[in-house]
């Protein structure tokens, strides 16, 4: 059976990170995926005991997300968090919406700079890429989307597909994952609950307990892609008890 990873962020309004990870190894998740929050401001020390809490669960933090800019301009701090956590793979999550290209040209140098923002990392041998969210997906003037400009001008780079953000951007995820499918090496699992339904909870679902369909989709995306890392995400659980267990149950019945 594959790994399940489970995305930190889905847990960061339920602290300690201590407890969630007891949880988690409990619960049968193998791996799970950082973000900046957890580990950016951390000294080597903080970084091996958050590793050591790691290995006392049964857990590794194979992948993990850090802002373009902290990536840029903190190369050797990002690589001692990686290689002091585990990591295979890091992944550029987002960019706020006052940084975010308005035409073509713009993604298309953006997506420049991710390919020239990776050289570092995967000479180090870690596995470097883009992870969207919807805005991605949302047509320019000139009828192309962001994704294509991003993935046209960092053709090294490799793909964190979301798919639930992807579908919330109006796109189809099957055309997406037969047409980059070579380019992506992880996704997230997530869903999305019915219309009008989890509104406190941002409209989002846990995994199985959704509008995807994820029995169907997931065998699609094994076959049709490199992805080695599935990961857990809800954006905001009320719930943590609820999303970490009902997710990784769904998921073992695909």
């Amino acid at each position: 059976m594959t790994k399940l990873s489970y995305q930190l962020y889905s847990a960061r309004n339920f602290p300690p990170l201590s407890a969630i990870f007891e949880k988690l190894g409990k619960a049968g998740y193998g791996e799970v995926e950082g973000f900046g929050g957890i580990y950016a401001e951390l000294d080597e020390a903080g970084l091996k005991s958050l590793r050591a809490d790691l290995d006392k669960n049964g857990l590794v933090m194979a992948t993990g997300h850090f802002s373009p800019d902290f990536l840029d301009g903190n190369v050797e701090k990002s690589l001692q968090i990686a290689k002091i956590l585990g990591m295979d793979s890091i992944y550029a999550p987002h960019l706020m919406p006052d940084q975010r290209p308005t035409d073509a040209a713009g993604w298309l140098a953006f997506g420049k700079r991710l390919q020239e923002m990776s050289k570092p990392y995967k000479d180090a041998g870690y596995e470097f890429g883009w992870h969207n969210h919807d805005f991605e997906f949302v047509k320019l003037s000139d009828g192309s989307l962001p994704i294509e400009r991003i993935f046209e001008g960092a053709p090294g780079i490799t793909w964190e597909a979301d798919i639930a953000w992807v579908v919330r951007g109006g796109a189809d995820p099957y055309a997406w994952v037969e047409k980059l499918g070579d380019r992506i090496s992880a996704v997230h699992v997530k869903d999305i609950a019915p219309a009008g339904e989890a509104t406190d909870e941002g409209g989002w679902a846990d995994v199985g307990h959704g509008t995807i369909g994820w029995a169907k989709l997931l065998p699609v995306v094994k076959a049709k892609t490199k992805a080695k890392h599935f990961v857990v995400e809800h954006d905001n659980p009320n719930d943590i008890d609820r999303n970490i267990t009902r997710s990784i149950a769904s998921f073992k019945t695909y």
